[in-house]
């Protein structure tokens, strides 16, 4: 179930003046920095003593370096930002050593995510003006809608994207995010290229393929790139003209997968979707700028943490179940049906549309889940997420089937 208050990002695109953009562009170099030389000091407390530096250690360490000549330069922004890069390594490091993720990359200047956390400490907030600390004005910010009424961030992140946009993200807590009415409605979602989603219900949702919409334009200006040399001028403000048009295809792919997964949980008591090995299907060099387009990952988070906000049911099949070969009539297996057959006919005279077929099993998969409390095998960080094959009282013919690898 959600819980009873629900922090909530509330990101809005600011226009720095010439000074404020040089303090930020300083605040972002010293978190780098200090990341940097936190990561260095702990890797080699490890390696060559077995030790592990906390975040303590590592907060005294930035004090010691402060006082040094060489990185004196570290005084001249809030000490705030720097600070919570530390609190963030050493997030990275119980993730690491629990076995969660990969040991923490040093930040690169060039391909690092500029950005800065500010707790309450380090910004005002008061009549809609956001000013950070060593600021004397505050930031130009763009209210494209409104903060929760009586909200208050608590955290406050700024970053800078490759096409030179600043963006403030507002950390507050939304008393509005709470359970829908319960419905009576389950929906089984197939993902696709053609079509992005086809459901369970018959319903196709074409794929906008908003990459293909930009291709030329793109690689036009990715060519206009790679003739220029690399550290001049020209160089610079063509990386930018790229990646302007990349930050525009983004955009909108994010515009309509918001648009998309409300509705569905709006409209849904249970959703239930596949367990899709999107890293492993990108390595098909035919599919892969296509499957990168659809942006099925960033879909299935999307689902994820409405359905946590708004009381739904999100279950996740396992994805070795056969969905697109088991007939949804009579429960009987086919043979092998490679990508390019769309339509087939089960031996019980049933005419199959891979796509509607694949979403039926799902949800009947899904259901069964709701109603056995199945959970085979944990998910990726998956709030209420549960990843099975369908396992109530079903046919015999069927119960063979669901065993059956997916070929």
């Amino acid at each position: 179930m959600p819980t009873s208050h629900v922090k909530r990002a509330y990101k809005f695109r600011f226009y720095p003046t010439a000074e404020q953009a040089e303090m930020l562009a300083r605040t972002f170099g010293c978190v780098r920095k200090v990341y940097n030389l936190a990561l260095a000091a702990r890797t080699e407390a490890w390696a060559l003593r077995q030790e592990r530096i906390t975040y303590n250690q590592t907060s005294a360490m930035l004090t010691a370096w402060k006082r040094t000549e060489d990185l004196a330069f570290l005084n001249e922004v809030s000490s705030v930002p720097m600070q919570q890069a530390l609190r963030h390594l050493q997030g990275a490091f119980t993730n690491f050593f629990a076995k969660r993720t990969k040991h923490p990359r040093f930040k690169s200047k060039h391909k690092s995510r500029a950005s800065a956390e500010y707790t309450s400490s380090a910004f005002r907030y008061r009549d809609g003006e956001l000013t950070l600390a060593k600021m004397e004005q505050p930031l130009a910010l763009v209210w494209s809608r409104p903060l929760p009424d009586g909200a208050v961030p608590s955290t406050v992140t700024v970053s800078r994207d490759a096409s030179g946009r600043w963006f403030v993200s507002l950390l507050c807590e939304d008393p509005g995010v709470g359970p829908l009415p319960v419905l009576d409605t389950a929906v089984g979602i197939d993902a696709g290229l053609d079509s992005l989603v086809t459901l369970s219900t018959g319903e196709r949702i074409i794929n906008p393929r908003q990459e293909r919409k930009d291709r030329e334009r793109l690689a036009r200006a990715q060519r206009g790139l790679a003739r220029k040399a690399k550290g001049s001028k020209n160089r610079a403000k063509a990386r930018v003209r790229a990646a302007r048009i990349h930050a525009r295809i983004a955009d909108r792919r994010r515009d309509f997968l918001h648009k998309l997964t409300t509705r569905l949980v709006r409209e849904n008591q249970t959703l239930v979707i596949e367990d899709l090995a999107v890293r492993k299907m990108i390595k098909n060099h035919t599919l892969a700028r296509a499957i990168s387009d659809a942006s099925w990952t960033e879909m299935r988070s999307m689902l994820e943490y409405k359905c946590d906000w708004y009381g739904r049911d999100l279950v996740v099949v396992d994805r070795f179940f056969p969905s697109s070969k088991l007939c949804s009539a009579c429960g009987s297996l086919a043979g092998r049906m490679p990508l390019n057959v769309r339509t087939w006919t089960c031996g019980c005279g049933t005419t199959h549309d891979r796509d509607v077929n694949a979403a039926k099993n799902l949800l009947a998969a899904g259901l069964a889940v709701s109603a056995c409390g199945d959970g085979v095998r944990p998910q990726r960080s998956t709030p209420g997420g549960r990843s099975s094959v369908k396992q109530e009282v079903v046919p015999p013919q069927r119960q063979r089937a669901a065993t059956q690898p997916r070929g």
